[in-house]
């Protein structure tokens, strides 16, 4: 591997890790098939590159030697490259993921949250109905969580995507059990006569933060 290879392995972003790791699994894939790959697995406990980052991806993999592809024959009616990792790409790959320093902490970016946060802008009845919203959501999300459980759990070589649906599937019963306490703690704020929550003044002041 030249310098400038090593340089670019040091750079290389999440999404091509992840983009390697798709096709650290048996057979060769196309961009679009790796996309529904993702949609359908890394969405439920990390996220789902776009179709364009995945495309650039792979080129990226390709310069480095990570990833090769084959261009499909004349006899497929529409012409496919398919992309394989390559023994450099498994080794590099390998090498990332036993780095603990590499995973970090886990983020959360919580949009409602950040809705509830400011409720004191909004209307009680609309908040309500944004939790409601987002435990039906999550719902459908739990729901599709499973059927990619249940298609990981008849692939041997899946055996460790399917604990990490396993993970998410966990997470999400606890995304509803939070929402559900959150719907029962806005009913309470909105009883007349229940004081603000702990730490919140009324008639302004400092924030409620320590310190």
């Amino acid at each position: 591997m030249t310098s400038s290879q090593t340089s670019k392995k040091q750079e290389l972003p999440a999404t091509a890790w992840a983009v390697l790791g798709l096709l650290s699994f048996p057979g060769e894939r196309t961009g679009y098939e790796l996309k529904k790959w993702a949609d359908s697995s890394l969405r439920f406990f990390y996220w789902s590159p776009a179709i364009s980052q995945i495309y650039a991806e792979l080129r990226r993999l390709e310069e480095l030697g990570y990833a090769a592809s084959t261009r499909s024959g004349p006899q497929e009616a529409r012409a496919k490259r398919r992309y394989a990792i390559t023994g450099a790409g498994r080794a590099a790959l390998a090498g990332w993921a036993s780095d603990t320093a590499e995973a970090g902490p886990p983020v959360l970016k919580h949009g409602l949250l950040l809705r509830i946060w400011l409720g004191h802008l909004a209307d009680p009845v609309l908040l309500r109905a944004m939790v409601g919203e987002h435990l039906e959501r999550t719902r459908g999300e739990l729901a599709a969580v499973r059927e990619a459980m249940a298609q990981a759990q008849e692939v041997p070589q899946w055996t460790y995507p399917a604990l990490a649906l396993r993970w998410s599937e966990r997470q999400h019963l606890a995304e509803l059990e939070l929402g559900e306490a959150l719907l029962a703690d806005l009913a309470e704020l909105g009883t007349a006569g229940t004081p603000p929550p702990a730490g919140v003044r009324q008639g302004g002041g400092d924030a409620p933060t320590p310190g």
